[in-house]
């Protein structure tokens, strides 16, 4: 690491994705400016319903549509059942419960909300398990990947709030790990398709 990576700001608060999973396989981030104080900007990020990302955006939607054929198909070569996960009516971090497949690790409002998963999302399958939050950090078990996600709001002049949005993901074995690592790899750009999507669906609740 450089001296200037090394550098230790005065004060700095500790994040809480780095709390939840401080060492990871992979990471993305992508970025807005989102109109208004970061008051504003965490009540849009609370309020959004992500949802409206699949719902509004088309490449969004034929990606999942991609996925879940690819799924449907895996399935049948591997003569196991396939059912479509059901479709919640909103999707909105206000919502979220400590326990569950997606559960929130951590609230430090108006800076950051935590949210994360455990589960397998490689080779064809889908499968998250059913956890509480305070679970997720210890969590070891072979054959499954961690997901730590935030969003970090940040003063952006006077009147507007740059939102980053962080996937983190650590695999939990070396095998899973390069499995997940095969999966990653060509989809990461598809993924900040999605991020991206969403930073837009929390940008129009500002306005």
């Amino acid at each position: 690491m450089s001296a200037l990576g090394e550098i230790v700001v005065a004060g700095a608060r500790p994040m809480l994705i780095e709390d939840a999973l401080p060492d990871f396989d992979a990471v993305r981030r992508e970025h807005a400016v989102i109109p208004g104080r970061r008051e504003i900007a965490w009540h849009a990020v609370m309020a959004a319903d992500f949802l409206d990302a699949w719902r509004d955006n088309r490449v969004v939607s034929a990606l999942f549509a991609a996925r879940a054929a690819a799924e449907r198909a895996t399935s049948v070569v591997q003569g196991r059942a396939y059912s479509e996960p059901p479709v919640p009516e909103s999707l909105r971090l206000a919502d979220m419960e400590h326990s569950g497949e997606w559960v929130l690790l951590g609230e430090d409002q108006p800076r950051e909300i935590a949210f994360g998963a455990i589960g397998r999302f490689w080779a064809g399958e889908t499968a998250w398990l059913d956890i509480d939050a305070d679970e997720f950090a210890a969590f070891g078990r072979p054959g499954f990947a961690r997901i730590a996600c935030n969003f970090s709001l940040r003063p952006y002049g006077r009147a507007a709030t740059l939102v980053t949005y962080e996937v983190r993901t650590q695999a939990t074995d070396d095998a899973s790990r390069r499995a997940f690592l095969r999966y990653w790899k060509p989809l990461s750009p598809f993924i900040g398709v999605v991020m991206r999507a969403q930073l837009t669906v929390i940008g129009r609740e500002t306005r």
